[in-house]
């Protein structure tokens, strides 16, 4: 019985299931018609039910037939008034040149192309270019004509800063792109598009140096990309999910950003950094664990500054990590390590607390990420009065009630704030994911199962891939020549070679030899 069970189980997993709902197997690909009627009611047919496709009939040159199908919303029709229907319809029948002349020499819009297949002409109407289709031709023609209301560039509010640009990406997928422009002007800056989604048809832009960017790490990227089929995207955390290398790592192996700043950083580094449309957050790939604590003001303040403010960042990485976990395993098993009056007060603190210590700091921890949730789910005008207030109520509530002890409140809210200071969210989480389970070996095996946590985070780590890049690059393996940009931020006039990632690389970034001194600068005398 339990062998049939197993064999049938066998089968049903070899047995890949039919991608249902496949744009590509379900949009009609066939040509237009050579009846002006019968391509009028096919696109009628396919967009029946849809109150806001417009079918705007007219007589193109006062004597032939036309149509122009769009969206409102997504066209302009102050554009459609001015710059198609008004000149097609005051052009009288005598003086009337040839369709492809007319779009030529008289009308005002930039940008048309001729279409031939339905699934095309389905596809320029949902982008907002109005198609037009007219009596005698069998082409259709779309119209350069979108226009939908979008938000304004503004300050990324999660990476804001002292010093640096004050741009940011929108949910436009031709803002994101133009703004990587407005940074690297160079020509070999290519951005490549695509759609992804059977029903979303999201507009996915690839962006990289070429001659910088290794192309077997594009041509790799691009097969990714190509090989996600999915219903619909609706954010770049989609395409994120889909294309990282390791899927069950706590840790991230894509970054994301709403700075074009950052974004160009790691385009001349020789990354790649995947626009989506509908999203202000774009993936950079491939990156190293150290991508992760690294900020964009390390480069814009002073070398000093931003290595001391580095060596920070690392420091309370470990705080975030581990200080509730070894004030667990002290109090649990290490006693001795503790200064005696130090330990005095700490009993004395516990007196009245009736539960271990790795129960109040299980506790504690949860109340803090609750309202760290809480304070980032609620609107902006409370959510940080309910996180600070939370926090200070039910903090002295816990203690004067006997639940928690003064010193576990302190050790909390210092590991809190020290998870603050790692840059990039999602390396944050990941963070706090591993936080529990080390204090629960804390708990069980003292300092020996911190160290078989310290020990398996480190050797998980060390496998790990993002696009082929090794995670702990350039410290594992070692590049000496890389770590001035990881263990310290050398000054820029140091940093003349970029990283290595993958295959072939443009190595020199800079002219050596430009630190600078009094005697190239001129004598001021």
């Amino acid at each position: 019985m339990i062998r049939n069970i197993n064999k049938l189980l066998k089968k049903a997993k070899e047995k890949k299931p039919p991608v249902q709902n496949n744009y590509e197997d379900s949009k009609p690909q066939d040509l237009l018609y050579d009846n002006f009627n019968q391509n009028v009611a096919m696109f009628r047919s396919i967009y029946r039910n849809c109150s806001d496709v417009m079918f705007r009939s007219f007589l193109l040159f006062g004597k032939t037939r036309a149509m122009i199908i769009y969206i409102e919303g997504l066209s302009d029709i102050e554009g459609i008034e001015n710059y198609v229907l008004t000149p097609f319809m005051q052009e009288t029948a005598n003086a009337s040149p040839s369709l492809n002349e007319f779009f030529e020499t008289k009308m005002p819009v930039s940008k048309v192309k001729k279409i031939e297949l339905f699934a095309d002409c389905v596809e320029s109407i949902s982008s907002g270019n109005p198609l037009l289709l007219c009596e005698g031709e069998q082409d259709g023609y779309s119209l350069g004509l979108a226009k939908w209301e979008q938000r304004a560039i503004e300050e990324p509010v999660a990476e804001g800063g002292i010093r640096g640009s004050r741009e940011g990406f929108t949910e436009s997928l031709q803002i994101g792109t133009s703004l990587l422009r407005r940074i690297i002007k160079s020509p070999a800056l290519k951005i490549q598009t695509m759609k992804i989604g059977s029903y979303s048809r999201t507009n996915v832009a690839l962006a990289y140096i070429e001659g910088v960017a290794d192309q077997t790490l594009i041509d790799e990227m691009m097969n990714r990309l190509k090989r996600i089929e999915i219903d619909g995207i609706l954010e770049s955390g989609y395409i994120e999910e889909m294309i990282e290398d390791n899927p069950y790592s706590p840790f991230p192996q894509i970054m994301t950003t709403e700075r074009p700043d950052i974004a160009c950083s790691n385009l001349l580094e020789g990354r790649a950094v995947i626009l989506v449309e509908g999203t202000p957050f774009s993936l950079i790939a491939p990156i190293s664990f150290f991508s992760l604590l690294q900020s964009h003001e390390d480069y814009y303040q002073r070398f000093m500054i931003g290595t001391i403010i580095r060596w920070l960042r690392y420091l309370f990485l470990l705080v975030s990590l581990l200080f509730p976990s070894l004030y667990v395993a002290i109090l649990t098993f290490h006693h001795e390590m503790v200064p005696a009056q130090l330990l005095l007060s700490m009993a004395s603190s516990r007196e009245a607390v009736p539960f271990p210590a790795i129960v109040e700091a299980l506790l504690m921890e949860i109340a803090f990420e609750a309202l760290r949730e809480a304070g980032v789910r609620l609107p902006k005008q409370i959510g940080s009065a309910v996180s600070i207030v939370g926090a200070l109520v039910i903090g002295q509530a816990a203690v004067d009630a006997g639940l928690v002890s003064a010193p576990m409140v302190i050790v909390v809210a210092i590991t809190g704030i020290s998870s603050f200071m790692i840059p990039r969210y999602v390396a944050g989480i990941a963070i706090r994911m591993l936080r529990f389970p080390i204090m629960l070996l804390a708990s069980t095996l003292g300092l020996l199962g911190i160290m078989m946590a310290i020990i398996s985070i480190a050797i998980h780590l060390c496998t790990l891939r993002s696009f082929g890049v090794p995670y702990l690059a350039p410290l594992a393996p070692l590049k000496v020549r890389e770590l001035k940009d990881v263990l310290w931020r050398s000054p820029l006039w140091m940093m003349d070679t970029r990283p290595h990632l993958t295959g072939e690389s443009n190595l020199y970034r800079q002219s050596p030899g430009q630190a600078p001194s009094p005697k190239k600068g001129g004598d001021t005398e």
